[in-house]
């Protein structure tokens, strides 16, 4: 099976000593059957000719932002569209700055940072270039973006000098975005569901009950699970994120609308239960304004429960059930207590408490629990929750395969 046919591949070669390699990539690529379209920074000329770029991938080159006629063909947006991947090759210490730094003074960095899709680096310095801090820094910014790095490898430099920061050999490389293109393929089968955000219980036309959740970490596992290729629905309640058009984005305010939405898009192979579903609603909502006075009786029943809903359905259980808990105390003794009574196969827990990670914020802290009791449980130290996001959606494959 060759997961590489007429697959598109964007290139992108820096300028840097191992710009050589790129041109065995390019050859390697066109041997599997795939597209490719090369982008070559200025630099980058400098080390390979244009000619032998156009020689190889039998299509152009592209080079200049501002270069009228290349606009017109195909402007820097649908270029990085065009592309199912993309694949940097060298990515120099420069190139991984800019990119830190979310600049876009030429056409690389501009279709780079217009992307929406898997974004490959391949480093490519010198060794004491690889090993300073503000390099370290920006690589782990990147990966929080989502970047993919591959290698470098130990070995001789040009320079003269040995140690780490070789580019890593094409033949590596290639399999390297063969694996990515087989991976997304086989998770194709898989249906994923995710809810996310709040819900907002109304009191009457203009007055809800509702919590702090921002949708953020829901709203990321989408976007994972979408990049490595599962059919993905996102059931969202109230929040101001934007999704891909990838996702299937049901949106909700009620728990009520959030349960029959839930049991509309079953049945899947996994389902997130991320969202923060109002435990209560008004048991008798007003369909006016309730006008002020000097106090307000509400009396509340309890919401269904979604999640103990489709943990405990025989026919419709999904393969993998995973829930939240937004915990402020005895996170452990209420995970694993959450995990019993629920029947779900994970719990996700942090503490909301820390006003770092949780609500609102770009960033996570979890302990995961595992029903299978084989399976030792973990915590993931705090990141961005894109990166929360992909190492959860990276068990989950684990597991369904």
């Amino acid at each position: 099976m060759n997961d590489l046919l007429e697959k598109k591949v964007l290139l992108i070669i820096c300028g840097g000593i191992s710009a050589y390699k790129s041109l065995e990539l390019i050859r390697l690529f066109k041997k599997k059957g795939a597209k490719i379209k090369t982008i070559l920074t200025k630099s980058a000329k400098e080390f390979v000719t244009p000619l032998s770029v156009v020689s190889l991938s039998q299509d152009k080159v592209y080079d200049d932002l501002f270069n009228a006629k290349n606009e017109a063909e195909m402007d820097h947006i649908s270029l990085s569209r065009w592309a199912d991947v993309v694949l940097v090759a060298p990515a120099t210490a420069n190139t991984i700055s800019k990119l830190s730094a979310g600049s876009s003074d030429d056409l690389a960095s501009t279709v780079i940072l217009a992307s929406d899709k898997n974004i490959f680096l391949t480093p490519a310095m010198n060794v004491r270039m690889w090993e300073h801090p503000s390099t370290k820094e920006n690589l782990k910014k990147l990966r929080s973006y989502g970047y993919q790095i591959i290698g470098p490898e130990i070995g001789e430099m040009a320079c003269g000098e040995f140690g780490k920061g070789k580019m890593t050999d094409p033949k590596k490389i290639l399999k390297k975005i063969e694996t990515h293109f087989t991976n997304f393929s086989e998770n194709k089968k898989y249906k994923a569901l995710v809810t996310a955000g709040p819900t907002h219980e109304y009191i009457d036309p203009v007055r809800f009950i509702t919590n702090k959740s921002s949708g953020k970490q829901g709203y990321a596992l989408a976007k994972s699970l979408v990049n490595k290729g599962f059919d993905t629905t996102l059931i969202s309640g109230p929040t101001n994120l934007e999704v891909d058009n990838s996702i299937n984005l049901i949106k909700v305010e009620t728990a009520d609308e959030m349960f029959k939405a839930t049991k509309d898009n079953l049945p899947v192979d996994v389902a997130i239960f991320s969202a923060a579903v109002a435990d209560f609603k008004i048991k008798d909502r007003k369909n006016y304004k309730i006008k002020k006075h000097n106090f307000l009786n509400l009396e509340l029943e309890k919401n269904d429960d979604i999640l103990n809903y489709v943990s405990k359905h025989n026919l419709l259980r999904p393969k993998l059930v995973i829930g939240f808990a937004a915990e402020t105390n005895n996170i452990e003794v209420n995970s694993k207590n959450k995990l019993l009574e629920k029947n779900c196969d994970w719990i996700i827990a942090n503490n909301v408490l820390n006003k770092s990670i949780g609500f609102d914020s770009d960033f996570n802290e979890i302990s995961i629990f595992y029903k299978n009791e084989k399976i030792k449980n973990e915590k993931i130290l705090m990141k961005k929750k894109s990166e929360i996001s992909d190492e959860i959606i990276d068990r989950v494959i684990k597991q369904l395969n």
